[in-house]
């Protein structure tokens, strides 16, 4: 018996038999062709058979995933009409007289080799879209047939080196009980459908992995991103034990998921989601998510061409607010910069975009970015329940500048007879550390606090979360964020401000003692884990915790305090074991 570790992208523990999902490779020979025209309409006529197909794996995506799963093969389809990459990839042909398959292996990798070399995870993990959709049009020229998984018959574990969007789609779900991959990150498509399939999976487990035949047996534990090969039976029979007792948990926290979650002291916590579409809206609805945290507003901007205009936005934001009624949904104004590519915005490079003209800095220069969105916002919030949060703030005047660009919007609304919302809150994620430290400034200037952890985490380690070098001090249970985290909270509580979390931190069952004794007023997180995160604060003492967290505070590494909890509060012990 072997254990692997690797990264976790699903939560949840599975056994099963191997199925190694091996794709014919695609062996391209560089080759010189006489007539470059007929190579050109060669390129042409398998860039509509690609079209073709993805239009059918879409519709297919339509009924059996989400439409925000399906929107990737939208994107997959732009990237077939994208004018840069077809005309680099003509001009590869005849300026250098290769043949369609090898220019647009070439054109394709290169593509997705400066997508990849992005600093940001999510930008980093779209490389494969591109290299998917360069391999589908290079499978068509070959020859090659597509499917690998017909030999799939029996529910299984699936092993990869890494798989596609149009992989994920293709395999029939009722035989998938796990996913292993290779490579990867969490956020990876593999790991985006797993999630929101229910199906644990580990990313990022090494080569390893590959070498394990179809047919052997693994345990994939999603939860803790490990891979026991080989294992023996009494390792069986402990996780089937550890299976069995999550149902029973999830089961338990899901009858009671639409209550409140109380404090045994009285004190009432407020749960509520993270979220990027209207799909993730009725999935939080049906977690018993009180409204939402977070909503990601880069769905909108992504994957096109063009602008979402004012009217676009509006129709979104208030399809996702009607689902809440008038619960709270704090709408994240845009969160993009240099490290996330979009062409059509014209963003110039940045040697170091984590700290470059991103989020709120990019939207005080670009009105025209910034006074449509807030425009939409105000108009969807009219009769609802929204509150609007600025991300990437760094000090109190950019946070007065971002409020007079909003009041100016409300006034051309008023102006124009539009209705609008008046009288919403305003806050800001807290995620940059000079904004912890001024946090006390900060207070007097909006309504609430967000903390927004992966990144507060990121800027105080100095440690690039995206880089698995340093990927052990990108972990928010140090010391350093958790005192950072009682600073902002307490800031906050002395103007008599709310402070909420976004940030993964608020989603872990062995932070939710730590951050309840700190004071955190609100926890926004994935829709699954919100009925799991209700329960446990309904099992704890709000003044106890406080205890805790104090002697938390004093200790010195994540591992201390990751035991030191489950010592004091062995129930989450037994729910992350």
């Amino acid at each position: 018996m072997k254990t692997l570790s690797g990264i976790p992208a699903s939560r949840g523990i599975c056994i099963g038999p191997v199925f190694q999902f091996l794709r014919q490779e695609l062996i391209v020979a560089e080759c010189k062709v006489d007539d470059s025209q007929k190579e050109i309409k060669r390129l042409e006529e398998a860039i509509q058979i690609a079209k073709d197909q993805i239009s059918s794996i879409y519709e297919k995506a339509l009924t059996e995933a989400s439409k925000a799963d399906a929107e990737i093969f939208q994107a997959h389809l732009m990237i077939l009409e994208d004018p840069e990459l077809l005309s680099e990839v003509k001009k590869k042909i005849e300026t250098e007289h290769c043949s369609a398959d090898f220019a647009m292996k070439e054109t394709a990798q290169t593509f997705s080799n400066m997508m990849a070399a992005m600093a940001d995870e999510y930008f980093a993990a779209r490389a494969t879209d591109i290299m998917d959709v360069g391999n589908r049009v290079l499978r068509i020229l070959l020859g090659v047939a597509e499917s690998p998984t017909a030999s799939l018959k029996a529910p299984s574990i699936i092993v990869a080196d890494d798989l596609t969007p149009s992989d994920t789609v293709l395999l029939d779900k009722s035989l998938v009980v796990g996913f292993c991959t290779a490579r990867g990150s969490a956020t990876s498509h593999t790991a985006i459908l797993a999630r929101g399939l229910g199906i644990p999976a580990v990313s990022g487990a090494g080569d390893e992995v590959l070498a394990q035949t179809t047919g052997s047996t693994m345990i994939l534990d999603g939860t803790k991103g490990q891979v026991i090969l080989s294992p023996t039976e009494n390792a069986i029979q402990d996780y089937e034990k550890r299976i069995e007792t999550a149902k029973t948990m999830r089961d338990a926290s899901m009858k009671h998921a639409h209550e409140a979650a109380l404090t045994l002291d009285g004190r009432q916590v407020e749960v509520v989601a993270n979220i990027g579409n209207v799909e993730g809206a009725h999935s939080s609805v049906q977690n018993g998510a009180e409204g939402v945290g977070l909503l990601r507003t880069e769905f909108l901007y992504l994957e096109r061409s063009t602008l979402p205009t004012e009217e676009e936005q509006y129709q979104a934001y208030r399809a996702i607010l009607d689902v809440f009624g008038q619960m709270p949904v704090v709408l994240r104004t845009l969160d993009v910069g240099g490290d996330k590519e979009i062409p059509y915005m014209g963003l110039e490079a940045e040697s170091n975009s984590f700290l470059g003209q991103r989020a709120l800095r990019l939207c005080l220069v670009r009105p025209d970015i910034f006074k449509p969105q807030l425009r939409a916002a105000l108009r969807a919030g009219v009769d609802r329940n929204l509150k609007i949060m600025f991300p990437m703030v760094a000090t109190a005047s950019e946070v007065r500048d971002a409020r007079k660009v909003l009041e100016e919007c409300r006034a051309e609304l008023r102006a124009e007879g539009k209705p609008c919302a008046e009288n919403i809150e305003i806050g800001i994620m807290v995620e940059i550390p000079s904004a912890a430290v001024v946090a006390d400034q900060l207070a007097k200037e909006v309504d609430f606090f967000s903390i927004g952890t992966n990144d507060l985490c990121q800027y105080t380690m100095a440690a690039d979360r995206t880089n698995p070098k340093v990927a052990s001090l990108s972990n928010a249970f140090y010391p350093a964020v958790l005192r950072l985290i009682k600073m902002i909270i307490d800031a906050a509580h002395a103007e008599d401000k709310w402070v909420g979390m976004c940030g993964e931190l608020a989603g872990e069952p062995l932070a939710t003692p730590i951050l309840l004794g700190l004071g955190l007023d609100e926890f926004s997180m994935s829709p699954p884990m919100v009925p799991t995160v209700k329960q446990i604060l309904r099992s704890l003492n709000a003044e106890e915790m406080k205890a805790l967290a104090d002697k938390v505070l004093q200790l010195e590494t994540p591992q201390e305090i990751q035991e030191f909890v489950k010592e004091q509060v062995p129930f989450i012990a037994e729910l992350v074991s």
